[in-house]
């Protein structure tokens, strides 16, 4: 178990431990990886592409922190945890932070400003996340 994804769990914190469950991570990992497929679909809409690699970055980056033992209390903080959970560094978590960010405002304000580069770079990282979590089966 990481020590730094332990000192993150407990009362206010922005974690808390919770055995894996098998089933979870399956289903987490098949959605995932389907909609990382999707997003690579010229064909759909650029929001489209968009907020299916979000959401797959965001399913299989839960599947890493569930893997691990931990349920996350607030919605980002699966992205900035990947150094432990899929030792991936800040190239990679950054991109999603920065996703993450463009995703609430379009959510919640209605103004998604993403781009063909953005959601080019949304896909690669996103592909990585996947990529990790699949060769290392823990």
């Amino acid at each position: 178990m990481s020590a730094e994804l332990q000192n993150l769990s407990g009362p206010g914190k922005p974690l808390k431990n919770e055995p894996p469950d098998a089933a979870e991570l399956a289903g987490l990992l098949r959605s995932g990886l389907a909609r990382l497929a999707d997003a690579r679909n010229g064909a759909l809409a650029l929001e489209s592409r968009f907020d299916l690699a979000y959401n797959a970055a965001h399913a299989l980056c839960l599947a890493a922190l569930r893997r691990a033992g931990f349920r996350p209390s607030q919605r980002y903080i699966v992205f900035q945890v990947l150094p432990h959970t899929l030792g991936l560094g800040p190239e990679v978590w950054r991109v999603l932070d920065l996703c993450h960010g463009r995703r609430n405002v379009g959510e919640y304000e209605g103004l998604l400003d993403v781009n063909e580069r953005l959601t080019k770079d949304l896909i690669e990282a996103t592909q990585r996340v996947a990529d990790a979590l699949t060769r290392d089966p823990a």
